[in-house]
């Protein structure tokens, strides 16, 4: 798994595919989650695009698309149970799958301990 320095964290899956949500840190600092508008399956994102809209009792928030690629799955129980990504953020609460050219990409991301260096 990498992380990036907007909290994301990166988990690759199959063959060209990176599964993408936010850390518990990140969800912890968001507060309860009340609402999130997923990106649409087939649609082709650059990174920094806007991807995921969450809105929280705190605050609205934007995850951006880490990489380049397709999305080609959106978790949708999250649209029916946002309070997913509280409960489990590195599990259930993940939010799209994006299909790569190369999973070389994620050399260029932060391992688990450079994370945890980040946040501390």
């Amino acid at each position: 798994m990498k992380f990036t320095e907007d909290h994301e964290w990166l988990r690759p899956e199959g063959e060209n595919v990176i599964v993408v949500g936010i850390t518990e840190h990140a969800a912890k600092e968001l507060g309860d989650i009340v609402f999130v508008e997923l990106p649409e399956v087939e649609a082709m994102v650059a990174a920094g695009d806007e991807v995921v809209v969450i809105e929280s009792v705190k605050a609205a928030s934007d995850i951006l698309a880490p990489v380049d690629g397709e999305i080609v799955e959106v978790n949708q129980k999250l649209t029916e149970n946002p309070g997913l990504i509280n409960e489990d953020p590195l599990g259930a609460g993940w939010f799209f799958k994006i299909r790569v050219d190369d999973l070389a990409v994620l050399d260029g991301f932060m391992d688990e301990d450079e994370y945890q260096d980040m946040i501390a």
